[in-house]
């Protein structure tokens, strides 16, 4: 079971899906660095960060992009250090595959959320300051919020001096956030919002891995199976929808021919005055 002490002031462990993570968006700061120092540093950093104007006008890839953009490099010492604590204590718990599909859901989340309020704000009519969104403080809010929902009894440092249980620590940072609508962020705010969601419905439909704990067992509602089932029902429904609508078609016809009708969602009569042995009534 996981440990509700206090964790201990040292470095986690640096392996799996968290090394891949840490590395990728390293990499990605270095790469853009240099690139910085050539003319075309600004248009490459326009081009992956997110701006959902840019984004609904066909920019599809900066959903993808934008999390691996870091402009400041003390913003990305602490994106990266809270990256490497929490997503190695998911791993360690939960696998790698789990850590690795909740980061990247949060990151679709966040720029979800981020161009939906673009979206809803060009439609109502109401001002919005229109910011590049970048780093991956969404998905680390995923991550916080993850841990405050399975092991909420967990104690962090925060600050590296003050002991505060997880779950608590995940509502301080929602309120903060929260606030922040309130202000000149509220596009950033309300991104990460949106990447705490994702990450809430994440761990609903998620299968469960433990590496210490469960195993290889998997949840039975997985993410997958949801899904499925959800299109299965859909296209069900559309099935019994077209069946419906050419019943009527067919009901109007006959009444045109002088006969009276009636057919159930599959097609079959349900006169209950014919006579079920009168074969006629089907000619």
């Amino acid at each position: 079971m996981p440990r509700t002490g206090q964790l201990p002031l040292a470095f986690p462990d640096f392996r799996g899906a968290t090394r891949r993570l840490v590395l990728l968006n390293l990499v990605a700061f270095f790469a853009l660095l240099l690139l910085s120092l050539s003319r075309l540093g600004n248009a490459i950093f326009a081009a992956l960060a997110l701006t959902p104007s840019v984004f609904l006008h066909g920019a599809l890839w900066q959903p993808l992009t934008y999390s691996l953009i870091h402009p400041s490099p003390l913003g990305t010492l602490f994106e990266l250090l809270s990256l490497w604590f929490l997503a190695s204590f998911l791993e360690g718990y939960r696998g790698p595959r789990f850590v690795t599909g909740l980061y990247i859901w949060s990151v679709l989340g966040t720029a979800a959320a981020a161009v939906l309020l673009v979206f809803a704000s060009g439609r109502l009519g109401f001002s919005l300051d229109e910011a590049a969104l970048t780093g991956s403080m969404g998905a680390i809010f995923g991550m916080l919020i993850a841990i405050g929902v399975l092991y909420g009894d967990v104690q962090f440092l925060m600050f590296f001096v003050i002991g505060i249980k997880a779950r608590y620590l995940a509502i301080i940072y929602a309120l903060i956030t929260f606030a922040m609508l309130f202000g000149q962020g509220k596009l950033i705010a309300f991104a990460q919002l949106g990447g705490a969601l994702a990450a809430l419905i994440y761990l609903r439909f998620a299968p469960v891995r433990s590496a210490s704990v469960i195993g290889n067992r998997r949840s039975s509602r997985s993410l997958g199976r949801f899904l499925s089932e959800r299109w299965f029902a859909l296209r069900n429904n559309y099935y019994r929808w077209k069946r419906r609508r050419a019943g009527r078609k067919f009901e109007v016809y006959m009444k045109k021919q002088g006969r009276t009708i009636r057919l159930d969602s599959r097609g079959r009569q349900i006169d209950a005055d014919d006579d079920p042995n009168d074969r006629s009534r089907w000619n």
